[in-house]
């Protein structure tokens, strides 16, 4: 594949709420360390795909209201997610979407609840763009490091991905382990 094929497939994945964007990205990062492309670029697609999804998804929140929330808070998963973010925004304010993001779904459950929330778009955007920005970086950067590491592509795919789970899977049981009886009695009553 050529790499501005790569790059359009990158920006496609970023786009699509919960398409594996993390993995392709850390792809993207093994690319980048091989010398197909430049890592800047590689994070600059993936955050401007990011930020993309984020406008959809707040947009979505925004026309919905909770309802957006309503198929999320089905699942005990992403409920969790719902109730933690809600909880973080509450005493937090603007940095918990940056955190939020790094976290499975968090930037999808961020983005439609501060949409459901009406928060001013002006107050969204610059936050959602930094946080689409270090999250893209982060397994664009563990790919590299990987690719750097290991010379074998799908080796390198292979442990690049080991860590970003490593790192991030325990503090998304945490959560989901902290929160998964509980509801927001807003988001039920909606749906």
């Amino acid at each position: 594949m050529s790499t501005a094929a790569s790059l359009v497939v990158l920006f496609l994945v970023a786009v699509v709420p919960l398409a594996p964007t993390e993995v392709v990205l850390i792809g993207a990062g093994v690319l980048a360390a091989a010398g197909e492309v430049p890592l800047y670029l590689v994070v600059l697609i993936a955050a401007a795909g990011c930020l993309a999804s984020d406008l959809i998804n707040f947009s979505a929140g925004r026309r919905l209201g909770m309802k957006a929330l309503a198929k999320v808070n089905r699942n005990a998963k992403a409920r969790a997610m719902v109730v933690w973010t809600a909880d973080q925004l509450a005493s937090r304010g603007e940095t918990i979407l940056i955190a939020a993001r790094f976290l499975p779904a968090g930037g999808i459950v961020g983005a439609l609840l501060t949409g459901a929330l009406k928060w001013p778009l002006r107050r969204f955007v610059p936050v959602a763009a930094v946080g689409s920005a270090l999250w893209s970086l982060y397994p664009a950067t563990v790919g590299y490091i990987g690719g750097q590491l290991v010379e074998e592509t799908w080796l390198a795919m292979l442990l690049s991905f080991g860590v970003a789970t490593a790192i991030s899977a325990p503090i998304g049981m945490a959560i989901r382990a902290r929160n998964a009886n509980r509801t927001l009695s807003y988001a039920e009553s909606s749906s």
